[in-house]
């Protein structure tokens, strides 16, 4: 006999249940409250659509940090490879950048989306938009806010894959949490992840460098130092320089009340070549001609090196190259979760199974964003989504194979 298996939500996890459901006979539905699927999705390919990375598998799996032991079984089964051979199944052409970063040729999302959801369609999946899921019903059916009013649906299974907390005008609200706590069902609070930091800038500082992008530097905190760039903004700093260490960042700053990123505003000088270069006599030259003419540091960095190190470190050139190669920004805040480019958090992993369903609500699963891990940008957050996507597709109909 067929089974009905109804998927909420949209987005590259719920597409990709969807995909693993219907490839094992389901009669598969899925309901977004958008007026249309893969909103974020099409939004993070705005920028260039990085599907993958190419680095070793090991060294994948190493960026989900304390989350690899929940991750890994997804990813093993769908990995980066994967994700490239399931792109050139769709017919995109992809390509890997000089960083290890997978992307379409064409950098955008929308024509693997196009071609995506027409394999679907021809699947015989079901699309069922402006459907706002709003629990269950008396019966135990799904229940879903509409236009026409409030609808049940009838489903052997049920997969929810409402991504996390940010980005809650393209879909993401976290409006979930209090649903399934009210099941019962063990929730990590959702928190900002890949985001920016409020700084407290001079009126000057903002006013003169907001927007201007920091680099070439090297960024270091407790996550790591790495080469990369980073933006100023009027709050703050923000950028994928700043994404690697934002969860060790967040965490510090709830832990003490602030954090500190030490970037290195000349990376490829060494210390005692800097120090040479800051003791050639400065005569009545400006610090800020004597910064310009010796090691070329002018404009943003230069504001920024103002804005950071302290008089005193400007007294010896010792101490200043001190402060180039290693000048401490005191973030005080995390940007807020609407902001963000992901949540942490959601639904704890002991809540589920090895299926991904949730213990508390048998026939439930549960797949991406909405389970408790996170990872950088860089390629690592589509790859896992679709991982788990498929993972909870495929949980659902094993389950289902084994009911009477």
């Amino acid at each position: 006999m067929k089974r009905t298996v109804a998927i909420v939500g949209g987005g590259p996890a719920g597409l990709m249940a969807a995909e693993a459901a219907a490839s094992r006979g389901s009669d598969v539905h899925v309901f977004d409250s958008m007026p249309s699927v893969g909103r974020k999705f099409l939004m993070a390919g705005k920028s260039g659509l990085n599907l993958t990375h190419a680095e070793p598998f090991s060294d994948f799996l190493d960026r989900f940090g304390g989350f690899r032991p929940h991750v890994q079984p997804a990813l093993e089964a769908f990995g980066p490879t994967g994700v490239r051979d399931w792109a050139a199944g769709l017919g995109i052409e992809i390509f890997v950048g000089s960083s290890g970063r997978v992307f379409p040729t064409d950098f955008k999302a929308a024509p693997l989306l196009r071609a995506w959801l027409r394999r679907l369609r021809g699947d015989g999946v079901q699309f069922h938009v402006r459907h706002r899921w709003m629990g269950w019903d008396e019966s135990g059916r799904p229940s879903f806010e509409t236009p026409a009013g409030r609808v049940s649906f009838a489903a052997d299974a049920l997969i929810l894959a409402l991504g996390g907390g940010s980005w809650p005008n393209l879909g993401s609200t976290g409006a979930w949490v209090s649903l399934l706590a009210g099941k019962g069902v063990p929730i990590a609070p959702l928190q900002p992840a890949n985001c920016g930091f409020d700084v407290a800038w001079s009126e000057y500082f903002c006013a003169r460098f907001a927007g201007h992008p920091v680099k070439p530097v090297t960024l270091a905190s407790e996550a790591g130092s790495y080469r990369g760039e980073f933006v100023i903004s009027e709050t703050g700093i923000e950028g994928s320089g700043v994404y690697l260490h934002s969860a060790v960042l967040r965490d510090g700053i709830a832990a003490d009340g602030s954090a500190v990123l030490t970037v290195d505003l000349l990376p490829d000088w060494a210390l005692p070549k800097l120090v040479q270069a800051l003791y050639a006599p400065r005569g009545s030259r400006s610090m800020a001609e004597h910064l310009r003419r010796t090691v070329n540091v002018t404009g943003v960095k230069a504001g920024l090196l103002r804005e950071c190190l302290p008089p005193e470190g400007f007294a010896d050139p010792t101490a200043l190259a001190r402060g180039l190669k290693a000048l401490p920004i005191r973030l005080i805040a995390p940007r807020p979760i609407v902001e963000a480019i992901s949540s942490a958090g959601g639904v704890r992993w002991n809540a589920v199974d090895e299926r991904l369903m949730l213990r508390a609500v048998p026939g439930a699963f549960v797949a991406g964003e909405m389970l408790d891990w996170e990872v950088t940008t860089g390629g690592y957050l589509l790859t896992a989504c679709l991982a788990l996507g498929r993972q909870a597709g495929l949980g659902a109909v094993g389950w289902l194979d084994q009911l009477p």
